[in-house]
């Protein structure tokens, strides 16, 4: 046990990129160092994941305020965790899944657990002098992850423009994150030149820096996105790849995927042959998301059909949560799980799920929310999970920027090694 224990904890309500109300923690420890985190909020939220817990009050923020929340931490959560060891992360999640008792953390709440969580690990990186990266890695390798960068948006993070909730690019061969950002740059500079060209009706910056655009399909957005990465240079596949999150639990009903947008409805096996189309004739190496989250039936389908030529990653369908992992793995429903704090609750229970996948032979990749903060601990836990991807959305709103100059920062400054030496953890490439 170290010699300074946790003294106090207090949070307070703050404003996420949305304007929405979460959580900041500030705790205290006897030696009198303190540290806060914040906790960020999805839009796109899956069935399974830990319960976000708002006041429910309609006369303030519409009902989304969390002084129910701040007040368990205030209260209980500071209570329980007075006089412990804050190098002990283990013990810290433990006792805050035990003080909430419920499967869920339904009862005080998971961002108030999350808000805990992450401030107990600064405040012991702190204590013990080292970067949150080094601290958070433990014997894991860290590494300088690739970015997955949002362009286009559609969904519910761009007024329902198009179906397809992200088209994002991926530099997997830039030879820097520096590089890889300035690709990026030139990348998203391209697709408004374009879309400008064409006349396409902007519903305005969507939720995560990407453009938001009213196309008239799903594919004239993939297109796009191909010819903006041409525009900017680079050679789509070679250079940059394309990720889709479909998010298509938000168009699924009725045992159908309804493309409103195109005036069309497919069953599971025709949406699987459109991804497959799309990726033979697109350099899109990663699906998010592309069947519903309760589709448990269609999922090993959609794996094997394109897992050889693309990573098929489950948000909405795994929420970061160490039970459907394991039954995905045991059905080949997926090769990767987008890792997402907040939808599990602690970062032992993150860790775990991170754990879980590599030993399964999957990828992982890291990811921030739609409703993010200014924070950039997502950029630590990225590179202390060697897993090799991160996921932040667009380059235009500084709660994403955090964390991507968190990352410019460090590749100068910390000798960690790129995510080209960890090629089985990237997605797969192909040249076209």
């Amino acid at each position: 046990m170290s010699k300074s224990t946790i003294q106090s904890i207090r949070a307070f309500e703050i404003l996420d990129s949305r304007g929405r109300p979460t959580l900041e923690a500030h705790l205290t420890l006897s030696s009198g160092l303190t540290a806060a985190a914040q906790v960020p909020s999805g839009a796109s939220t899956g069935l399974s994941e830990a319960h976000e817990l708002r006041d429910a009050d309609p006369a303030r923020y519409r009902g989304l305020g969390v002084l129910r929340a701040v007040h368990n931490v205030n209260a209980e959560i500071n209570a329980a965790l007075a006089g412990l060891d804050p190098l002990d992360q283990t013990l810290i999640d433990q006792t805050l899944i035990s003080l909430d008792g419920t499967p869920n953390k339904s009862r005080l709440g998971a961002n108030a657990i999350l808000s805990a969580s992450c401030a107990t690990a600064r405040a012991a990186s702190l204590l013990t002098g080292q970067p949150l990266w080094r601290y958070l890695a433990g014997a894991r390798p860290a590494v300088l992850p690739l970015p997955m960068v949002n362009i286009l948006s559609g969904g519910l993070h761009a007024a329902h423009a198009m179906e397809f909730q992200d088209f994002l690019a991926i530099p997997h061969a830039a030879p820097s994150f520096a590089e890889a950002m300035r690709w990026i740059n030139s990348i998203h500079h391209s697709a408004r030149l374009l879309l400008e060209a064409a006349g396409a009706y902007f519903t305005g910056v969507a939720d995560e820096g990407g453009w938001g655009p009213k196309l008239p399909t799903n594919e004239a957005a993939l297109s796009l996105l191909t010819r903006a990465i041409e525009h900017a240079g680079l050679q789509p596949g070679a250079q940059v790849s394309i990720a889709l999150d479909v998010a298509s639990s938000h168009f699924f009903r009725d045992g159908l995927y309804h493309l409103q947008s195109e005036s069309r409805s497919l069953t599971a096996p025709e949406f699987i042959s459109l991804l497959d189309h799309w990726c033979r004739n697109y350099p899109v190496v990663s699906i998010e998301d592309g069947l519903d989250q309760s589709a448990w039936s269609d999922w090993p389908a959609l794996t094997a059909r394109l897992g050889a030529q693309a990573q098929i990653i489950g948000d909405d369908f795994l929420t970061t949560n160490p039970q459907r992992l394991s039954r995905a793995i045991a059905e080949s429903s997926a090769n990767a799980v987008l890792v997402k704090m907040n939808q599990i609750g602690t970062l032992t229970e993150t860790f775990a799920v991170i754990d879980q996948a590599r030993a399964a032979g999957w990828r992982a990749v890291i990811s921030a929310r739609s409703g993010e903060t200014e924070d950039s601990f997502l950029t630590d836990l990225a590179i202390a999970s060697g897993m090799a991807q991160l996921k932040v959305g667009s380059i235009t709103r500084s709660e994403r920027l955090a964390k991507y100059n968190r990352a410019l920062i460090l590749e100068q400054t910390a000798s960690l090694p790129h995510w080209s030496a960890a090629p089985a953890l990237l997605p797969p490439t192909r040249p076209r």
